[in-house]
């Protein structure tokens, strides 16, 4: 599918699709503005393999089950791989893996096997597999599934799954149905296991789920959405549409940039001899292909977060360690380009210049800033804006280490600071400056607010600050949240390396959902002068851990993969900086999310109480990160467990030096 499309597939009447007219289906299709057709493999006729005496006779029946016996031509309606391109195949839906007739279970599974043979020489981009009746349980289902899947190296497979369980008995409150259905997936995806192939083919009826509980499919790999032609409204000039509701869920689902299908439950009987274009012209849906490609056509027009995005959504990046390596110029470059950080920043230090004294001792009238971890020089450029705009002499130091950045702000000073500006090639941690700063500020805040070391720098920046200087950022605070993703959990598994599971990753978020809001976790406050003696190094790193225990109610049932963190901070004041969710400022693109994963994903009920144990910890060397992730349900205390993650720091770490 192209950025700038959307595939819409039509599904017919099964009943009506036959051997002899499925390849001018496809091509009416594509005339009335389809993509595909979704079609059954088999016919009615292929059902007589799931008793003995339906037609089959017994040694007939051994022979089929010994593979002996191919299908016969009354069996398929798709007996060719002509159009195989435009046609995703349907299994039959009388299969009863769960049956208590031993018989049935096995024809059932050797049914399946030989459609998905069948699938994989037609050479079918797509497959639809069954969703069982919620009378049936799925143990035997599932086993069937994660063993024959591997039959299909190249053709995608999605299960038909509704939204709303309709088939929960009468009286069911609608939350329970949209739970049901998610549960019921959830048995075979996690039979599958992390690195399954299955998606989900999403069935939208007329009622939806609450929020909630649609939030959890964003974060399961739905591929499909399946739109009945049953729940769409006619509006006053005669044209399907869908309800408010129905539109935001399908522009919500259109970034995840599903194939859509257009279902319906009537249409004239085809037979070859009857097939002509003025039958079908009212029968098949072109107005809802259109419609769907009307509602893409009109989204929103990308933001500035959504564009800067584009290519890093759901992928893992390892959090930058500007300690230990020196940052890339495209690093610099990337960051540079995000006018919301600036602007906050210009906004903080120009507060302070004014609420700050004007100086009256030494050299009266100038107020003395220092831009420590200067990298390329904007924070320079906001600070020498802010004195302009607050009427205040000063003057500014940039401290930078990294000897490449050094040499864009030697140029900087030669081209257009000037002696405005005193350029420092040193560490902060250990420059002895020749003066004391009114205003300190800084950059070093990462995704999780202390990950890229920010306490550690400004501990060791600390004595160049007068007894009442400003630091900025003022403070920063960690929030954590449990979340699922079962896209990123794969992915991490596919590193086939269990110390990735004891790694923390910068991620844009995409297929996830929260089980519940962030919470606060820790915080880290500038200047620090309760630990720090006055124009001293700190004497030790262990004021700088932290640890905290936060306590979630799951809303809905569903997955924890891992732990979302987020950060806020206050610059100076009511000036903040923040990627928290609930308070994120607006447009502002410089920090992704960072992401904790677990080994073993936990299963959460509804109602669940869900902790979150984070610790962070240091050495001489190194700082690193801790973290548990457990559930306990009221009258049971805890009931599910993750292992404690990267103890000691064994598996990733930031380096101090």
């Amino acid at each position: 599918m192209g950025l700038d499309s959307v595939q819409i597939g039509f599904v017919p009447p099964a009943a009506h699709v036959t051997e002899d007219n499925v390849l001018q289906l496809v091509a009416y299709a594509h005339s009335k503005g389809f993509d595909f057709i979704v079609a059954p493999i088999n016919s009615p006729a292929y059902r007589r393999v799931l008793f003995e005496n339906e037609g089959c006779s017994s040694p007939a029946m051994l022979e089929w089950r010994a593979g002996m016996e191919a299908f016969k031509p009354e069996d398929l309606v798709l007996r060719t791989a002509e159009r195989s391109e435009s046609i995703v195949g349907t299994l039959s839906d009388w299969q009863d893996f769960d049956s208590q007739d031993s018989k049935v279970r096995l024809h059932s599974e050797l049914a399946l096997k030989q459609q998905l043979t069948w699938v994989s020489h037609l050479g079918l981009g797509g497959v639809m597999l069954p969703y069982p009746p919620s009378s049936k349980p799925l143990t035997n289902y599932g086993r069937v599934l994660t063993g024959s899947l591997s039959m299909l190296p190249y053709t995608a497979c999605w299960i038909r799954i509704p939204c709303m369980d309709d088939e929960l008995e009468k009286g069911v409150v609608e939350e329970l149905q949209g739970m049901k259905s998610w549960e019921r997936w959830n048995v075979l995806r996690n039979m599958a296991g992390s690195d399954s192939k299955p998606g989900v083919a999403l069935e939208l009826g007329a009622t939806l789920p609450t929020d909630q509980i649609l939030d959890r499919w964003f974060a399961e790999p739905v591929k499909v959405i399946i739109l009945s032609d049953d729940i769409f409204l006619t509006n006053n000039n005669g044209y399907p549409v869908l309800s408010k509701r129905h539109q935001y869920v399908v522009r919500k689902f259109f970034k995840f940039r599903p194939y859509f299908i257009v279902s319906t439950s009537t249409m004239p009987k085809l037979v070859l001899d009857e097939f002509s274009d003025d039958m079908l012209e009212e029968s098949l849906a072109s107005p809802h292909a259109d419609y769907i490609r009307y509602l893409y056509r009109t989204q929103d027009a990308l933001g500035v977060i959504d564009q800067f995005a584009i290519g890093y959504q759901d992928y893992l990046q390892a959090p930058l360690q500007p300690l230990q390596d020196n940052l890339e110029s495209s690093t610099y470059e990337t960051f540079e380009k995000d006018p919301i950080k600036y602007q906050q920043y210009e906004l903080a230090v120009e507060r302070a210049l004014r609420d700050r004294p004007i100086p009256t001792g030494g050299e009266p009238d100038v107020t003395v800033i220092m831009v420590v971890g200067a990298g390329r020089g904007p924070l320079v450029n906001c600070s020498l804006r802010a004195a302009e705009k607050a009427g205040r002499n000063v003057r500014l130091y940039a401290v930078e280490k990294n000897p490449n950045a050094f040499v864009t702000i030697q140029n900087m000073k030669a081209a257009l600071w000037g002696d405005r500006v005193n350029i420092v090639f040193s560490d902060m941690r250990t420059w002895n400056a020749p003066e004391k700063a009114d205003i300190l500020v800084s950059e070093l805040l990462g995704s999780f607010g202390d990950n890229e070391l920010s306490p550690e720098c400004l501990d060791g920046a600390q004595k160049v600050l007068k007894p009442d200087g400003i630091s900025i950022p003022a403070n920063y605070t960690a929030f954590v949240a449990p979340m699922s993703s079962t896209k990123l959990h794969a992915d991490v598994t596919a590193y086939k390396d269990q110390a990735r599971f004891e790694t923390s990753f910068v991620v844009m978020f995409k297929s996830i959902s929260l089980l519940a809001q962030p919470k606060p976790i820790w915080v880290f406050e500038h200047p620090n002068r309760t630990d720090i003696l006055p124009n001293q190094d700190p004497l030790s790193n262990h004021h700088n851990i932290r640890s905290g225990s936060v306590e979630f109610t799951s809303e809905t049932s569903g997955m924890i993969h891992g732990v979302a963190g987020y950060f806020e901070s206050v610059l100076y004041k009511d000036v903040m900086l923040s990627i928290n969710p609930a308070t994120h400022s607006p447009g502002m693109f410089s920090w992704f999310p960072i992401f904790f994963p677990i080994r073993t994903p936990l299963y959460v009920p509804a109602g669940a109480q869900v902790i979150l144990d984070f610790w962070r910890l240091t050495d001489r060397r190194k700082v690193w990160y801790e973290w548990r992730v457990s559930c306990k349900v009221e009258g049971l205390g805890e009931v599910q467990w993750s292992a404690l993650h990267n103890v000691g720091g064994r598996s990733s770490s930031i380096g101090l030096y």
